[in-house]
């Protein structure tokens, strides 16, 4: 770990929120007399979390909020912090402008954690991503796209079908009748999609098997592949699809959430955990992604390795599955942040030195 003490902002992004009502709304809170109720210990945020975990590795953390104001950019081009811990995923709740927020960081020549510009949009784009994951020889389900009467077809696929936004992440559109299994249902699933997302429909061919996650830490050169998460989708009811819903993954009042849970993948042979560490890491390279990322995968019964889709900059929450598999790797969820830390900051200085070797 690097022993140097760092200013470092934590960028984050919060949209719908009106700071005037906000406040007003907590005036009138503190005048209401408060009956006296049970305490209940809030959960840390994320970024909560990784405050924490930088002010014990000796850095000097801020936070910084992108509001969805333009006021808020022109503050961000006045941030003196030597390095940016980038947990934006939308700008003003738009998830396609996580790209832009990168790039106008770029364009201000600040450092940063995390994918790069060009690596979230390839990832972004589920369908760009499988047919770059094709050109490099990784296995990923046959699909075609659809959008506004137009269907674009990358190969013949069969039923049955998941039919999801091209564009979003974290789940978003996708539910039980997310898989088809006829022609009438997939119709009514992509209008759905593009009425509901404005999206394109990303039409793919379903695969049965165990939902693995290979976390990793590292960049082109040089890369770690995390222990495998194994979401555990076996107990979800009957006639349920074994998929990770948006349910499953966020809604924890719903039955399929409780129902489910990851855990570090158990029972998978060498010869299978190689092949799946070498298809994580080959699918890191081809999207460009840096410092750490996720890469979902689909373990087939015949052993088949199916990549489902890439993720920059993945939640790092200390009860999720990139802390879960760091933690199983050896390292503490403080380590863990170090270790980020480490690669970006080495990333930039690396970029220095052979900027400083070409002049001379």
């Amino acid at each position: 770990m690097s022993g140097a003490k760092l200013k470092i902002a934590l960028l984050y992004d919060v949209w719908n929120e009106d700071p005037i009502a906000a406040a007003k709304e907590e005036e009138v809170s503190v005048r209401k007399p408060r009956k006296k109720v049970k305490k209940v210990k809030k959960e840390k945020t994320d970024r909560e979390e990784i405050f924490e975990a930088l002010q014990k590795l000796g850095h000097e953390p801020s936070y910084f909020e992108l509001d969805g104001r333009p006021q808020s950019l022109h503050s961000l081009s006045r941030c003196d912090a030597d390095l940016i811990f980038n947990l934006t995923e939308s700008f003003d709740g738009d998830d396609t402008k996580e790209m832009n927020v990168v790039a106008y960081i770029d364009l201000l020549g600040l450092r940063y954690t995390g994918a790069g510009p060009h690596a979230i949009i390839l990832a972004q784009d589920k369908a760009i991503a499988k047919k770059i994951f094709a050109f490099h020889g990784i296995k990923t389900p046959f699909f075609a796209t659809a959008y506004r009467g137009r269907i674009e077809h990358a190969h013949d696929i069969s039923f049955p079908l998941i039919v999801k936004p091209s564009w979003e992440d974290g789940s978003i559109g996708i539910d039980a009748g997310s898989v088809v299994t006829n022609i009438k249902e997939m119709m009514e699933r992509v209008e759905y999609i593009q009425d509901e997302f404005d999206s394109p429909a990303l039409i793919e061919e379903y695969i049965e098997g165990r939902e693995i996650y290979a976390g990793i830490l590292g960049n082109y050169e040089r890369a770690q592949v995390l222990p495998m998460v194994e979401l555990d989708l076996s107990r979800l009811p009957e006639g349920t699809p074994k998929i990770a819903s948006y349910d499953v993954k966020f809604e924890k009042n719903t039955e399929v959430y409780k129902l489910t849970k990851s855990a570090i993948a158990e029972n998978l042979d060498e010869v299978t955990t190689k092949r799946l560490s070498d298809t994580a890491l080959a699918a890191y390279r081809a999207l460009k992604l840096r410092d750490y990322g996720r890469i979902d995968m689909r373990l087939a019964p015949n052993g088949d390795v199916y990549v489902i889709e890439a993720n920059p900059n993945p939640w790092l929450a200390s009860r999720q599955e990139f802390a879960m598999a760091a933690k199983a790797f050896g390292l503490s969820y403080t380590e863990m942040i170090g270790a980020i830390i480490d690669l970006a900051m080495s990333r930039y200085l690396n970029a220095s030195l052979a900027s400083t070797a070409a002049m001379r």
